[in-house]
């Protein structure tokens, strides 16, 4: 890829058209290392490097360029100096005993980052994201999932109303439900979480014969941070 494109890889629109997204920071770049032993379709990630890291051992292709340079491709206000190039791949296919998340509308990518890190600490989960959530290739989701974005099977654009032709039990997580805690939360295929903002599109409910839980607390706030109640949520599965 030239260099030019590279540089408007930081743009969904540019993600989207050429297959690729940025991982800048040598821990995301180990991580990718792990990932690609497993995984042979990241063998071709390539590296855009600046001399401190121009000797640092890494499989991938590497491209030397300047200080100057490497601050027109990183995010952060300081970069380490290592950026890795990867492929946009398909979700892996379902996998035996495997359980979905499905999150509607998620909007903030650090909340998404820290779900694919705890999903992925977990393990045996993949994340469905709906249409209009945030892309889970956005640097700021890129660098709160410390990595496990190369580990965890992401679907997007995923609609709602798809769950009830691939799923036979559905549950999603409500302030009003059975609590978690309950002994019936285990037997199911996929949980669905609201957006921080509107919660679950109430009126598709029914067709999916969705059950509700809820967090148990003491009911002095209104309700729960996502990624929160997600790890609440995946711990009880576990």
């Amino acid at each position: 890829m030239k260099f030019d494109d590279v540089k408007k890889l930081q743009q969904k629109k540019y993600r989207e058209a050429f297959g690729y997204f940025l991982a800048e920071g040598e821990h995301l770049v180990l991580e990718l290392h792990k990932a690609a032993l497993t995984n042979p379709l990241l063998g071709n990630c390539e590296l855009y490097v600046t001399r401190d890291y121009e000797h640092w051992p890494s499989p991938f292709n590497r491209h030397l360029v300047s200080a100057r340079h490497f601050a027109q491709i990183a995010d952060t206000k300081t970069p380490q100096g290592i950026v890795a190039l990867v492929p946009i791949l398909p979700a892996a296919r379902p996998q035996g005993g495997e359980r979905a998340f499905y999150l509607h509308e998620v909007q903030d990518p650090g909340n998404l980052g820290t779900i694919l890190r705890t999903l992925a600490w977990f393990g045996g989960f993949r994340c469905l994201l709906s249409p209009h959530s945030v892309d889970p290739y956005n640097s700021k989701a890129i660098r709160a999932s410390m990595g496990a974005i190369f580990h965890m099977p992401i679907e997007i654009d995923v609609p709602l109303e798809s769950l009830a032709g691939r799923f036979s039990r559905i549950a999603y997580l409500d302030t009003q439900g059975e609590s978690v805690n309950s002994s019936r939360f285990p037997n199911f295929d996929c949980y669905v979480f609201g957006s921080e903002a509107r919660g679950v599109p109430r009126d598709l409910l029914p067709a999916l014969k969705a059950e509700a839980f809820a967090v148990p607390g003491a009911g002095i706030i209104e309700s729960l941070n996502l990624a929160a109640a997600v790890a609440i949520a995946a711990s009880r599965l576990t």
